[in-house]
């Protein structure tokens, strides 16, 4: 009798577990379908030039590869208004692909959570940010991450007061209601526009916060999150001018890489 009541125990903890996976993988997937299809109504158009208003062109369609560098430590020359990524001569350009953007290189083999992407203006950063997210939301590439979250900083300039992480995605993303992240799901989030940041971005003063639903300042929660102590296996894209690369401290940054243009204009 007692070696049934072990294996009956047993048995309802294994059957809760598998229970609560099939729960959370289908909360996951109620919740990923309305906001893939946001991203395609959001992401799938652009405009091109001084378009007409309504006028808008497929991005699948206009879409060309962008050449891509990796920046290694990358440091910013501040002197002129074209700023350019000033190299070690004796380091050999790597080209890095958009969609391979988190992908390790021959010879690496630390992961890589956080990408700090510089460019000049209009360079093509946010479009290439525009077709990762695309592509994801499409099922074409990235079908391992679960959710994708795009959060320009010129929108999160205008969040004022206290707010937990989840209180932000759930703002910015309303399909996301009731769903708390852990460190076991597999979330992308997307800074674009670093050099529009209004925060201070205090990641050497402002306290430890480890919990998604805990409320703190904007800035509090931001930097936390790029520190890794908010939600540490979530993977972290921020793009900027280079101007503004020294907001991040380097020690926060697995890969710097630069976008230079077409592939045809190196």
């Amino acid at each position: 009798m007692c070696n049934f009541k072990k294996i009956s125990v047993k048995f309802l903890r294994c059957f809760s577990i598998v229970f609560y996976n099939y729960l959370s993988d289908e909360l996951i997937g109620v919740i990923q379908r309305p906001l893939k299809e946001g991203m395609k109504n959001k992401y799938q158009h652009v405009c091109e030039g001084i378009a007409k208003q309504g006028e808008s062109t497929s991005l699948n369609k206009i879409y060309t590869d962008l050449y891509i560098t990796e920046g290694g430590a990358g440091h910013v020359n501040k002197e002129h208004e074209v700023r350019r990524i000033e190299k070690n001569q004796m380091q050999q350009e790597v080209q890095i692909e958009c969609k391979n953007m988190f992908e390790l290189l021959p010879g690496q083999d630390r992961p890589i959570r956080t990408v700090l992407t510089q460019g000049v203006a209009g360079i093509g950063k946010s479009i290439c940010v525009q077709k990762f997210i695309l592509d994801w939301a499409e099922g074409k590439e990235h079908q391992d991450i679960q959710f994708i979250f795009p959060l320009p900083f010129r929108e999160l300039n205008l969040k004022k007061g206290h707010q937990s992480l989840m209180d932000i995605i759930s703002f910015f993303f309303p399909e996301t209601q009731g769903l708390i992240l852990t460190d076991q799901n597999k979330v992308m989030f997307i800074f674009d526009g670093l050099d529009e940041c209004k925060l201070p971005l205090s990641f050497h003063k402002n306290e430890s916060l480890k919990n998604v639903c805990e409320a703190a300042s904007l800035d509090v929660v931001l930097t936390n999150l790029i520190k890794g102590n908010l939600l540490p296996s979530a993977q972290i894209w921020i793009t900027t001018r280079p101007a503004a690369a020294s907001k991040i401290p380097a020690e926060c940054v697995d890969r710097v890489s630069e976008v230079r243009g077409s592939v045809n204009v190196t």
